[in-house]
């Protein structure tokens, strides 16, 4: 028997934040001006093979401004499609705790100290986590709720390899069990359609997943973007990426796998257009999600209808 949660066929994060605090949210996206090893030298100079040069941030408000006038940019901005008055700050641009504590605290409290920010919400690396960034999340934590999103991509060895992620799979396990004995959700990052990477990988990374005390998983399509390591890779050694009937097969899959306890906080993106390489149909977002909620209904495909099987 199929499960619904408010009509959706997942957990979607609109649905967490109705029942945990009773209305909708706008997720405001920030950048803090911060950078990342795997681009200052630390690790590396290039970042992620898929990174852009916005660090994942493309959608972000201008680092020019101070927090405070990126969040009054991100309320203008949102006016037409969203009426209410809570929002997420969501620092996405780079790695968010690769910085000096005080110059963090600093940044972090600003986005608290707006009355209408009710969530913090910060996207990072799981190397980035020292004992000294986890107690300032556990004060942040106590003014309001933080969020920690964590890049782990792919759990095989080799397509971290190929990806640059930088860091080895125990490093990602001490960081979640860090985050969650501070009681802060962690949302997991992973991306579909990596070079070398089919249906049994996925179901692999997922299946993982479900062992861990994660809260949410933002699943991502892989893009192709201009001025990427991958963009030079695929004009070299071109690669198959699914069209949108082939990504649903395999959303399907991994959602029916998926624990039904888990938050999907994301089910596709839409890539930059001017960066866009490919795959191209995904900048039509609204389409790529109605046609998947018609697949999962037409397949009777709902999350964690495998789960319990071990599939």
């Amino acid at each position: 028997m199929a499960i619904y949660w408010d009509n959706r066929r997942y957990y979607s994060l609109d649905y967490y934040l109705k029942q945990t605090y009773g209305r909708k949210m706008y997720k405001i996206s920030l950048d803090a001006g911060l950078t990342c090893p795997n681009r200052d030298g630390t690790l590396g100079d290039r970042g992620c093979i898929f990174c852009s040069a916005g660090g994942s941030g493309d959608y972000a408000a201008d680092r020019h401004l101070s927090i405070t006038e990126q969040i009054r940019t991100g309320k203008a901005q949102a006016a037409g499609k969203y009426s209410g008055n809570a929002y997420i700050a969501y620092f996405q641009a780079y790695t968010n705790t690769y910085a000096p504590v005080s110059r963090l605290r600093k940044i972090f409290t600003e986005a608290l100290a707006s009355p209408d920010i009710c969530i913090l919400d910060i996207a990072t690396r799981p190397d980035c986590l020292g004992p000294d960034v986890l107690e300032l999340l556990k004060e942040l934590s106590m003014i309001k709720p933080v969020w920690i999103e964590l890049g782990l991509q792919t759990i095989h060895t080799q397509t971290a390899k190929f990806i640059h992620r930088g860091y080895e799979l125990p490093v990602f396990e001490q960081a979640v069990l860090s985050l969650r004995a501070l009681s802060i959700p962690v949302i997991v990052h992973t991306i579909l359609g990596l070079p070398g990477e089919g249906m049994p990988h996925l179901l692999a990374t997922v299946s993982y997943l479900n062992t861990l005390d994660i809260q949410g998983v933002k699943f991502q399509l892989l893009h192709i973007l201009k001025g990427t390591d991958l963009a030079k890779y695929y004009k070299e050694h071109p690669f198959p990426l699914p069209d949108m009937e082939e990504y649903f097969v395999m959303l399907g899959k991994a959602l029916s796998t998926l624990r039904p306890d888990i938050t999907v906080h994301r089910l596709t993106g839409d890539g930059p257009k001017p960066l866009l390489v490919a795959p191209l149909w995904t900048g039509h977002k609204r389409r790529v999600l109605n046609g998947l909620h018609a697949y999962l209904k037409e397949h009777d495909i709902w999350q964690g209808k495998d789960y319990e099987k071990g599939m």
